[in-house]
């Protein structure tokens, strides 16, 4: 099985961003389960989302403590939160920053990737400039970085959540999956 968490705030898909690919690992034939944790509900506020992926079905249902990667939508939050708790060893951690994933020198046990996914979300008018919606950059991220998913099965599932706007989240999954940087 494998576990992986995402972090980011209300407002930035993070939520949607776990659905979409957890649909997308199921059009390719394996097993999933996404779910949410929310503390406050309101915009801005973190926000944490767990997927789990496996060839034969998923009985657990608990929180995930020891994920396998991290996709982590707004960067403050790796100051905020320990988003690191409990990642294995190996494991990789993407992040929506402009920086090279050699800045984050307290990650030298992980596999570091970065992409700016807001700059990306801002090009395609995803969200607004002081809000972008990231979370299909980072999904296009996510598939070039683990290689767990087709870019072209997320655009597919990207369909079934995304009414406004499809050709920009397409594009802009699409330039993050060429934009990205591998630690």
């Amino acid at each position: 099985m494998i576990e992986i968490r995402f972090h980011g705030r209300g407002g930035q898909g993070t939520v949607i961003a776990s659905e979409i690919l957890a649909e997308a690992l199921a059009i390719e034939g394996n097993y999933v389960q996404v779910f949410p944790q929310f503390g406050v509900e309101r915009r801005g506020a973190p926000v944490t989302a767990f997927l789990r992926i496996d060839n034969k079905p998923i009985y657990l249902r608990c929180s995930i403590y020891t994920p396998d990667h991290i996709v982590v939508l707004d960067p403050v939050l790796i100051e905020t939160i320990g988003i690191t708790e409990g990642l294995k060893k190996g494991g990789w951690i993407i992040i929506n920053s402009f920086k090279n994933p050699e800045d984050f020198k307290n990650f030298s046990d992980f596999k570091v990737a970065t992409v700016d996914a807001s700059s990306i979300a801002i090009k395609y008018n995803l969200g607004s400039r002081i809000a972008p919606i990231v979370n299909t950059a980072i999904l296009g991220a996510f598939a070039k970085v683990t290689g767990m998913t087709k870019l072209e099965t997320i655009e597919r599932a990207m369909k079934d959540y995304i009414p406004i706007n499809l050709e920009g989240n397409i594009k802009a999954a699409r330039e993050a999956y060429k934009e990205v940087k591998m630690g």
